[in-house]
C-alpha cells in the first residue's frame, strides 16, 4: 500500500481520541469509506497492519491505496456511533462500503405511517427496493412506511441498540392503539396517577407494563404527544442528538408550566437517559471476538467463519453451499448457494474447488477469518491450495465425521479449538443448508 496519506495519518494517530465515533476515509473532499469505532484511535490504527488485505479484503485494501486523509466525528456512546455510521453510509454511499449499502438481506429500522407509528426491524429484501422495481410499500410489507434507517450489518448490535433506544424513548411495535379497541369509547379520567388511570384505560400490553410502550394501547398518550416521541427517535437515528436535547428541555418546561408534572418527569427521565447512555452490551458485541492472526492482535472487526459443504445423490444434482457465523451468531442473510456447473460426479473436492473459486470472485464480500470444510485432509488441502493461489492467508480447519456423520475430530491449528462451538455450529448449518438446497433442486426436476 504505497500511499502518502498513510504516512500523514500515522503521524497524527496519537491525536485521535480514544472515544467512540465514526471515521471517514476521504480522497480530497469525497468520502470513500465510513466506519464506526469504540475507540477511534485504535480502530484507525488497525488499518495500518501489514495483513490488512487478509483481514478486511480487497475493497478496503484498494481504498487504502487511494485515500488522502481521515476525518472523524466523536460520539458520546457506541450506540450513537452505530446509528450515525448507518445514516452516513446511506446518505453518502461510499464506494468501499458496497456490502453495507447493497446487500438487501441486512436489517433496517422502519417507522410506519400510522396515527400511532410502529418502530420495526425489517430485512432489506422485504423493502422490495431492487433496481428497476418501484417500491410499493403496501405490497411489500402490508403497511406503509414513513422512515427507513439502515442497513445495519450486525443484527446482534442492532438488537442491543434498539433495547437502549426504547428505554430512552418508549414506542409501539405490536400492540393495538386504544382508539382501535372495542372499549375505545371509554374515556380516561384526567389524573396524574397512573395507577388510577389504568382502572379505566384499555388493557396494557406487556411492553407497557415494563415501561417500553408509552401507553398507546391504554390511551395514556395522545396522537400529538406520541408524534413528538417518534420525532425524537427519528432525530436520534439521524444523529441529531443536540436537537433532541433542546426538544426535551422545551417539553419539560412546557409541562411544568402547565403543572403536568408526571409528563414533565417522563421528559426529564428521557433527557437523563439520553445524556447517560449505558451501552456496555454494545461494547461487548463490538469486542467479543478477536481476529485470528499470527500475533493475535485485535483488528477491530467481528470474527467471521465461513463453512462450506457439498451435497448430491450419487453424483447427480451436485450443489455447494456457504454458511456464515459471525460474532458467534448465525448470519442467515449471508448464506449462499452454488449449483455446480462443471458436474464432478462424486468428486467432492473438485466441487469444493469450484465453489470456493466462485466465492473468492466476489470481492465485495468480506473475507473470512476462518474457513471450515466438511471432510478430511483432502478437503482441507484443496481449500488451502486455492487460498495460496489467490495470495490469501486464511486459516482452514476440516471437520471429520464418524460413520453416523457425527463430528469426531477437527483438523487444523489447535489454537483454533477455542472456537470449537462456532466451528461445529457453522459446519452443522452448512450440512443442513446443503441438504435442503439439494432436496429442493431434486423436487424441481421431478
Amino acid at each position: 500500500m504505497k500511499n502518502q496519506g498513510l504516512k500523514k495519518v500515522k503521524m497524527k494517530l496519537s491525536k485521535f481520541p480514544d472515544t467512540p465515533g465514526v471515521y471517514q476515509f476521504k480522497r480530497g473532499n469525497k468520502i470513500i469509506y465510513i466506519g464506526k469505532a469504540t475507540s477511534l484511535r485504535d480502530r484507525v490504527r488497525s488499518y495500518f497492519r501489514q495483513d490488512i488485505l487478509n483481514t478486511r479484503g480487497p475493497l478496503i485494501s484498494k481504498m487504502l491505496e487511494r485515500f488522502s486523509k481521515v476525518e472523524y466525528i466523536k460520539t458520546d456512546s457506541v450506540l450513537e456511533a452505530l446509528i450515525l455510521e448507518a445514516y452516513l453510509i446511506k446518505k453518502y454511499q461510499p464506494g468501499a462500503n458496497t456490502i453495507d449499502k447493497d446487500d438487501k438481506s441486512f436489517n433496517h429500522v422502519v417507522i410506519t405511517k400510522e396515527d400511532f407509528p410502529r418502530v420495526l426491524v425489517v430485512r432489506g429484501r422485504e423493502l422490495n427496493q431492487s433496481k428497476g422495481s418501484p417500491w410499493n410499500p403496501r405490497t411489500a410489507l402490508g403497511y406503509e412506511v414513513k422512515y427507513t434507517f439502515g442497513p445495519f450489518t450486525n443484527s446482534g448490535q442492532l438488537k442491543e441498540a434498539l433495547k437502549l433506544v426504547r428505554k430512552i424513548f418508549p414506542y409501539r411495535d405490536k400492540c393495538v392503539p386504544f382508539s382501535e379497541t372495542k372499549d375505545s369509547k371509554v374515556r380516561p379520567l384526567q389524573s396524574d396517577s397512573l395507577r388510577s388511570n389504568l382502572r379505566v384505560f384499555g388493557r396494557p400490553c406487556f411492553n407497557r407494563q415494563i415501561g417500553l410502550c408509552p401507553g398507546v394501547c391504554t390511551g395514556e398518550i395522545s396522537k400529538a404527544e406520541y408524534a413528538k416521541q417518534i420525532r425524537n427517535i427519528v432525530l436520534f437515528f439521524e444523529g441529531k442528538k443536540k436537537q433532541i436535547v433542546k426538544n426535551l428541555e422545551k417539553q419539560m418546561k412546557a409541562f411544568s408550566n402547565s403543572q403536568e408534572f408526571e409528563k414533565s418527569n417522563i421528559a426529564k427521565k428521557s433527557l437523563f437517559s439520553l445524556k447517560h447512555i449505558q451501552d456496555v452490551a454494545l461494547i461487548k458485541k463490538e469486542n467479543k471476538f478477536l481476529s485470528v492472526s499470527h500475533n493475535s492482535e485485535f483488528v477491530g472487526h467481528p470474527f467471521r467463519i465461513e463453512s462450506y459443504d457439498i451435497a448430491h445423490m450419487s453424483g447427480e444434482n451436485v450443489v455447494g453451499v456457504m454458511t456464515v457465523v459471525e460474532d458467534g451468531e448465525i448470519k442467515n442473510s449471508e448464506y449462499r448457494k452454488f449449483k455446480i456447473r462443471d458436474n464432478p460426479g462424486v468428486n467432492d473436492t473438485k466441487a469444493l474447488s469450484e465453489v470456493l473459486s466462485r466465492r473468492l470472485a466476489h470481492i465485495e464480500w468480506r473475507l473470512p477469518d476462518l474457513i471450515v470444510v466438511d471432510g478430511g485432509v483432502a478437503q482441507k488441502n484443496v481449500v488451502e491450495k486455492i487460498l495460496k493461489n489467490n495470495g490469501l492467508k486464511i486459516s482452514v480447519v476440516s471437520v471429520v465425521k464418524d460413520e453416523r456423520h457425527k463430528p469426531k475430530e477437527i483438523l487444523g491449528d489447535k489454537r483454533l479449538l477455542k472456537y470449537e462451538r462456532e466451528i461445529l455450529l457453522s459446519n452443522s448449518e452448512a450440512h443442513r443448508f446443503g441438504i435442503n438446497y439439494h432436496k429442493k433442486l431434486r423436487e424441481k426436476i421431478k
